[in-house]
C-alpha cells in the first residue's frame, strides 16, 4: 500500500510530535528505566511512570444498565494530533499521535471506518502497517537507520484500551535512549533470529521475505494466529477451570493475543489474562501489573514505586509476570 505522503514519515510524526507537545495537546510523560533479565537472562526494559496512575481509566462495559457512549479517539481525531489519511485516495487508514505517550513519537495507524479491534486482522490492516514499518526505515537519523516495532492488543486479556482498530508504532531509537541502551536490543529480533529466548510464555514466530506482498503478510499473520489459537485450545483442554474463549458473536475472534511486527516479521503471544498481581514476600499485594503488546519488544512499564523497587531489587518476580499473562511453555518456541 503506498503512503502517499507530502514528506516522510519521520518528518511528519516528528514535526507533528513536536508541536503537540509544545502547545499541550499530547502529555508526555517521562519514565526512570531499568534493564531487569528474567532468570534465563533475556533483557527487559523496567519503566517507572507514576503519572500513568493518573491517567483516566477506560471504564469496562456495564450489561446491566444503561451506559454513557465513550468517545472514539480515532473517529475525526483532532488536528492536532492527526498526522495524515493514508492513502491520500480514498483512505482506508489514519495516522495520529498517541495523546499519552511515554516514548517519544509514539504514534498509532487506525482504520477510517470503525472497524473492531477484537475482529481478525484484514490485508490491508497489516499492508498499511508494513508501508509505515518500511517508510519509517527509508530515512536515517544522525548517521543511523531508524526503525519502527509495532504491536497490536486483541481482546480482554491483552491489555487493549480502544475498541476501535488500530495498530501501534515505537520508534526504535527512542526505546533505546537513555543510560542502559547497549543493555537491551528489542525482544522480537531475538524470536526472529532463531535464538528461541527463553520465556515462560507460549509465542510464535515469523519471518518475512524483503518486500511482502499483501497476500504474504496475511498468510504470515493468519499462520500465526491458527498457532495461537491451537495452543490456548490445547490450554483449555487440560486446564478447563483457568478461563474460557471469548463469545464470538457479531464476529469476535475467541481468544485474547498479542502480535508484533517489524519488517523482518511476525510474532504472536496468545494471553490469558492482562496482568497479575505483584506481591511481597509476605504474600500481601503490592500492585496489579499489567502487560500489552509491548512485552514482544521486551518492555514493560509499572506505576508505583514500590513495584518499581520491588522489580529492580527481585528480578525472579518478573517471571511471574510473564508466566501469568500467557500460555505456559510446554515446548520451545515456534518459526515458521
Amino acid at each position: 500500500m503506498p503512503l502517499d505522503l507530502s514528506e516522510s514519515l519521520p518528518h511528519l510524526v516528528e514535526a507533528k510530535y513536536k508541536t503537540a507537545k509544545a502547545d499541550q495537546s499530547l502529555t508526555f510523560s517521562p519514565t526512570e528505566l531499568a534493564i531487569v533479565r528474567t532468570s534465563a537472562g533475556v533483557p527487559f526494559q523496567l519503566r517507572f511512570c507514576p503519572s500513568l496512575a493518573k491517567k483516566p481509566i477506560p471504564q469496562k462495559e456495564n450489561h446491566d444498565g444503561p451506559t454513557k457512549k465513550k468517545r472514539d479517539p480515532f473517529d475525526n481525531p483532532s488536528a492536532e494530533l492527526l498526522i495524515a489519511d493514508i492513502p491520500s485516495t480514498n483512505p482506508s487508514h489514519l495516522l495520529v499521535l498517541n495523546k499519552f505517550p511515554v516514548i517519544a513519537e509514539h504514534f498509532i495507524l487506525a482504520t477510517k471506518t470503525n472497524k473492531q479491534q477484537t475482529h481478525i486482522l484484514e490485508q490491508d490492516d497489516l499492508e498499511a502497517t508494513y508501508a509505515c514499518l518500511e517508510a519509517w526505515q527509508a530515512g536515517e537519523a544522525h548517521g543511523q537507520q531508524r526503525r519502527l516495532f509495532a504491536f497490536f492488543n486483541s481482546g480482554e486479556h491483552s491489555g487493549a484500551s480502544q475498541p476501535h482498530r488500530h495498530l501501534q508504532f515505537l520508534p526504535v531509537e527512542s526505546m533505546k535512549k537513555g543510560e542502559h541502551s547497549n543493555e537491551w536490543d528489542l525482544l522480537l529480533d531475538s524470536m526472529l533470529s532463531g535464538e528461541n529466548p527463553a520465556l515462560p510464555f507460549t509465542h510464535f514466530a515469523s519471518a518475512l521475505p524483503p518486500n511482502p506482498s499483501g497476500s504474504k503478510l496475511l498468510e504470515t499473520y493468519n499462520n500465526l494466529y491458527d498457532l495461537a489459537r491451537k495452543a490456548v485450545d490445547d490450554f483449555i483442554s487440560t486446564n478447563p477451570d483457568e478461563f474460557l474463549l471469548h463469545p464470538t458473536d457479531k464476529g469476535a475472534l475467541s481468544i485474547s493475543y498479542n502480535l508484533a511486527m517489524t519488517t523482518s516479521g511476525m510474532a504472536i503471544c496468545p494471553r490469558k489474562s492482562e496482568g497479575t498481581m505483584l506481591r511481597r514476600d509476605d504474600g500481601t499485594e503490592i500492585g496489579f501489573v499489567a502487560l500489552n503488546g509491548t512485552v514482544l519488544g521486551g518492555t514493560l512499564m509499572v506505576k508505583y514505586q514500590e513495584e518499581w523497587d520491588v522489580l529492580r531489587s527481585q528480578p525472579e518476580k518478573l517471571d511471574s509476570i510473564l508466566g501469568a499473562i500467557g500460555i505456559p511453555k510446554t515446548k520451545q518456541t515456534s518459526s515458521l
